[in-house]
């Protein structure tokens, strides 16, 4: 990039431990990428909490990038309201937040620059999603991004205990690359690794000198791994089997191993994790080393990653010097699994998947004998309306490829929630659109509350580029945009706004509100998706968890789900009852924080099958009025 261009700004942090700068494993992960992809297309800020000589972390800095320094003060008002890593567009306006958006955005951009890398486009994975789902949502996000360099960096604040408790997330990734892989018309390899270990067989039945007993049957993976990465034919893979290896079914073939972290190809979730392990296998072979034992897929993961070309060259321009793994004492009678839970990741699956038998009327029934049943608020401006023909085309719904129908609903939909943040929101308040997509709501609130500064929270990257584009044909100056999962956003804020959050969404909005002692305007949508996460249980209040267990609180999310207008209007009635006995129960829940909830209904109800709307605000400020 030439040095007159304006570049986006990549805000990487430092920490400070007894006066001396250290890079967390995120910053480290980031680093990694940048050097493995060549790639120059951003201008690097290590940014420290204090001022302090950064001069020692030189070494785990690739020379190429030029890294600068600043401090949390210096950082603009968009970034500051982020987690780091994050990066500020060109604009200035829009931020990307949270490890795995940032990663995807510098693969991204690389491509960019450079469209012949394939090695870089590989490491999007198959349709490219490889850690687009947020760790919100995606329990194998969470591990990656979340899970696996957290507890790292605690061991390595605190290793004393290594022996006798290694941590869970560890112990989760162990499991999961114990596991066979399955990937998309995988039958050719595995007859190719059926005829590699029938050779090995006659091999060693006919005492060959060339046979080795040590020798694992898994290089077949690792070599069709690496001949991908390097888009090399594989000489073996023309050749026709033998009909000995064509005639064995399929269900008799052996399985595959993982070579990498989801499988047989080199992913942007190995990139994530190499910092990560490395640090933490090299602390256990110098503390604790026989708790490597427990590790042996782990190893073998490390080994492979090394193999990766590119990998030692970058591992290298960041400081991170790659060794050997010592193959631990471990035998097949002695399982990984015996030290931890046998898999994190499938237990907590295994949790949510409830069998629902029957309706929702015995759930309804014992909620009413015990004096709970779905009340409503009247709406307080049924009739309020934005001046849709007098607004600029570019805030219009009809922008797009919304049918004239749909279109309608959704300007109904803006009137209510506009309404509701017009009544709540005061000259120089922030509002944040939570799940943004496009942009419909803030845009319309940017546009109409030009004394508010509105900022848009979206995790894909399509959605909010596209709102930034028409926001851009309105000239609002007071809209910016974050791409993150909610969790990466802690600026403060006044009000919160979803529409049609999906979901656990809005339990997480409310609870983001909650946390910034925000006003929220609600509206919930896909009851049916709602089930115990990372940080909620249902039911949410202390009431309907005297009353109803787990499974009979989902009998209501269920049933919350059907209304439909193609429904019969009895099954829409009970329908109706029970998103309002959900969202009554979520009411009561914001209300033990010292919140004031409405649960009331958009007008007109046609607009939306979900027209539930949650209007909250904390008492202090609505005693204030």
């Amino acid at each position: 990039m030439k040095a007159h261009e304006k570049c986006p700004v990549l805000y990487l942090e430092v920490h400070n431990e007894d006066g001396e700068p250290r890079l967390p494993l995120h910053t480290s992960v980031v680093l990694f990428l940048l050097s493995y992809c060549d790639c120059t297309s951003f201008q690097v800020s290590l940014v420290s909490p204090t001022p302090g000589n950064c001069e020692p972390l030189k070494a785990h800095i690739p020379t190429f990038l030029n890294a600068s320094h600043v401090g949390m003060e210096c950082l603009p008002p968009l970034v500051r309201g982020c987690r780091l890593p994050s990066v500020l567009d060109e604009t200035g306006r829009l931020c990307r937040a949270g490890l795995a958006v940032v990663l995807r955005h510098i693969i991204n951009r690389t491509l960019e620059a450079n469209p012949s890398r394939n090695d870089v486009l590989a490491l999007l994975g198959f349709k490219k999603t490889c850690l687009k789902a947020c760790a919100e949502v995606s329990k194998w996000t969470r591990l990656c991004e979340l899970g696996i360099p957290y507890s790292v960096e605690g061991h390595l604040r605190n290793p004393s205990d290594l022996e006798t408790q290694l941590p869970l997330p560890i112990l989760a990734l162990e499991q999961h690359l114990s596991e066979p892989v399955k990937v998309h018309n995988d039958d050719k390899i595995r007859r190719q690794k059926l005829k590699q270990q029938k050779q090995k067989e006659k091999q060693s039945t006919q005492g060959s000198a060339d046979c080795d007993p040590t020798q694992t049957n898994d290089r077949l993976e690792l070599d069709a791994a690496l001949a991908k990465l390097s888009f090399d034919a594989d000489p073996q893979s023309a050749a026709r089997e033998s009909s000995e290896i064509r005639k064995v079914k399929t269900t008799e073939l052996p399985t595959l191993e993982h070579v990498f972290a989801e499988g047989l190809y080199f992913t942007l979730t190995d990139v994530v994790l190499l910092p990560c392990i490395h640090q933490y296998l090299s602390s256990l072979q110098t503390g604790a080393k026989n708790a490597l034992n427990c590790l042996p897929h782990l190893l073998r993961w490390y080994s492979n990653v090394q193999e990766v070309p590119g990998v030692q060259r970058a591992a290298k321009a960041c400081g991170i010097t790659l060794v050997t793994p010592q193959p631990p004492s471990f035998s097949p009678s002695e399982p990984a699994e015996q030290h931890g839970p046998s898999s994190l990741l499938e237990r907590e699956e295994t949790s949510q998947q409830l069998q629902f038998v029957g309706g929702p009327r015995p759930t309804l029934t014992k909620l009413r004998e015990n004096g709970i049943e779905a009340a409503f608020s009247p709406h307080p401006c049924p009739a309020w309306t934005l001046p849709w023909e007098q607004l600029p085309e570019a805030i219009n719904p009809t922008e797009g490829k919304m049918s004239d129908v749909r279109a309608q609903r959704k300007r109904q939909q803006l009137n209510n929630l506009v309404a509701m943040v017009t009544e709540l929101a005061r000259p120089g308040n922030t509002i944040v659109d939570f799940c943004s997509g496009t942009g419909h709501v803030g845009i319309v609130l940017a546009h109409a509350l030009p004394d508010c500064q509105v900022i848009l929270i979206e995790n894909k990257e399509e959605s909010l580029v596209r709102a930034q584009s028409r926001s851009g044909e309105l000239g609002l100056p007071n809209i910016g945009f974050v791409q993150a999962n909610l969790d990466y956003f802690t600026g403060p804020f006044d009000i919160g706004v979803g529409l049609h959050a999906c979901g656990v969404a809005t339990d997480m909005v409310m609870e983001h509100c909650i946390q910034a002692r925000a006003a929220f305007v609600i509206s919930p949508c896909c009851y049916g998706f709602i089930q115990n996460a990372n940080k909620f249980s249902f039911p949410r209040s202390k009431r309907f968890q005297e009353i109803l267990i787990y499974k009979e609180h989902m009998i209501l999310c269920r049933f919350a789900d059907q209304t439909a207008v193609q429904l019969p209007p009895e099954r829409r009635l009970i329908g109706k009852q029970c998103m309002g006995l959900v969202d009554l129960d979520r009411s009561w829940a914001a209300e033990a924080h010292g919140y004031s909830v409405r649960v009331m209904t958009m007008e007109p109800e046609s607009c939306s099958p979900k027209n539930n709307m949650l209007v909250g605000r904390p008492r202090r400020a609505e005693e204030g009025k």
